[in-house]
């Protein structure tokens, strides 16, 4: 029996393949080790696992996790992947390797992250080859569910949103400007607080003009600093994961097209490919 498993900063997409490649599916919250600790994947995994998985006869577990950026982060998910399924060989890679996979199989191109965080790498149909880094939620993540709820965010604080959207935001949230900025420098997990807010620009029709604006900002943002940065990015297409990119995938394809990219996939989750990805390289390895 195998696991793979693909971890954003928000939620985990988990799949359990027995012998004959049935597929169990299961989520639990995300882990970024640049926010949480082995202790805390540990003792969250132990509540969130469905009880009656069969623990001790779990060989393999394949891990794409979302901050994975080098050994040392890495080893805080291994360690507590170890301690979780005891019997089983552990592998724990970057999520952006998971969108890869998952976008594009064993062939070369663009693939790219828009979730919680933003992501992106060229990709030779089974490693990444070369990466820009997103500088995180602080410093980048453009396009990101994060980077457009702190623009949401910062419009509510200082006034600038326009005052029938405030309503709407207020009676949704009943949080204050003190409260928001509580959760965000002095709460942990502000990248998931910040991001969690997305969902009300896109559930948002009370103004739809000034929500539009503010993805079309954030994604023009993310094309100008990171895909149009990539050499000959256009003649790639244009690969993306993630539900941002997903939700807002009308906007994604306009933007790409404005960037001279056609567009191939947009997908919510990986997992699902991921998991074909997996049995295909088991069957050639077999």
């Amino acid at each position: 029996m195998i696991i793979i498993a693909d971890g954003g900063s928000t939620k985990t997409n988990w799949c359990l393949l027995d012998d004959s490649n049935k597929k169990i599916y299961f989520n639990t919250e995300g882990y970024n080790p640049y926010f949480v600790d082995s202790e805390y994947i540990v003792n969250s995994l132990k509540k969130g696992l469905p009880g009656d998985l069969p623990f001790e006869k779990i060989t393999e577990v394949n891990y794409y996790g979302a901050g994975v950026h080098n050994k040392e982060k890495a080893a805080i998910v291994e360690v507590a992947m170890q301690k979780v399924f005891p019997n089983a060989k552990v592998e724990v890679g970057h999520d952006l390797l998971a969108a890869a996979r998952a976008l594009l199989g064993d062939q070369p191109g663009f693939a790219a992250i828009l979730g919680t965080g933003t992501n992106t790498c060229i990709y030779d149909g089974n490693e990444i080859t070369f990466n820009i880094d997103s500088a995180a939620y602080i410093l980048g993540d453009e396009g990101s569910g994060s980077f457009i709820g702190k623009k949401l965010l910062a419009d509510f604080i200082r006034g600038l949103m326009p005052e029938d959207v405030a309503k709407s935001f207020f009676d949704t949230y009943k949080l204050t400007p003190d409260e928001i900025m509580d959760n965000v420098y002095t709460k942990p997990l502000a990248n998931r607080f910040c991001a969690s807010f997305s969902k009300f620009v896109y559930d948002n029709n009370v103004n739809i003009q000034y929500t539009r604006k503010i993805v079309d900002d954030a994604f023009e943002a993310f094309f100008k600093n990171l895909v149009s940065k990539y050499p000959d990015y256009q003649n790639y297409t244009f690969n993306c994961i993630g539900s941002v990119g997903y939700n807002f995938r009308n906007v994604l394809e306009d933007k790409a097209t404005q960037y001279g990219m056609k567009t191939g996939k947009i997908l919510r989750s990986p997992i699902d490919d991921l998991v074909i990805f997996h049995i295909n390289r088991a069957s050639k390895s077999n």
